[in-house]
């Protein structure tokens, strides 16, 4: 059995959606090779619906960028932001995303590799994992998915996708 939905969701990214981002696999043909490779129907589950809560949230967010003066709704997730603005962490955040985490968040903003909106994407999706505590590594796989799923950042993925396997000693081409 694997450990957890991020372990699954990097399966996936690893096998699947890297090689062939452009492909869309049927989902009952996926979960049944997911379930060859140890994964459980619940942790599946549970990874589908954290990418289907990406995809939606995406959606949002291009909708926003392009619809916020018309429609007069504010948006789910900052649009823009300004030299100055902070970003200000909630209890939940505080206590499951350490010191070095929000630090990684802020560098990678500072950078101009997240941006605000992705930022928001970023803290979304890490705390919907439901982890008691997410790891370094977690934050920069969901980084580099957050990226990978956004129309527009393939340098900033890139930028991203070399911060993470030179560390490691890796390199994928």
């Amino acid at each position: 059995m694997k450990e957890n939905v991020l372990d699954l969701l990097m399966y996936l990214f690893e096998n699947y959606i890297y090689d062939e981002p452009d492909a869309t696999p049927d989902r009952e043909a996926l979960s049944e090779s997911l379930e060859e490779a140890g994964f459980s129907g619940n942790e599946i589950e549970r990874a589908f619906a954290w990418l289907d809560e990406l995809a939606r949230q995406r959606q949002v967010a291009t909708m926003n960028q392009t619809d916020v003066g018309s429609s007069g709704a504010m948006p789910s997730f900052p649009t823009s932001q300004t030299p100055k603005s902070c970003r200000i962490f909630n209890a939940d955040e505080l206590e499951r995303l350490d010191l070095d985490a929000r630090g990684l968040l802020m560098y990678l903003e500072n950078m101009g590799v997240l941006d605000a909106t992705s930022r928001e994407l970023v803290i979304d999706r890490l705390m919907a994992l439901d982890a008691e505590e997410v790891s370094m590594e977690e934050v920069k796989w969901v980084v580099l998915m957050v990226l990978f799923n956004q129309p527009g950042q393939e340098a900033n993925y890139a930028w991203m996708e070399d911060l993470m396997f030179d560390e490691e000693g890796e390199h994928r081409h």
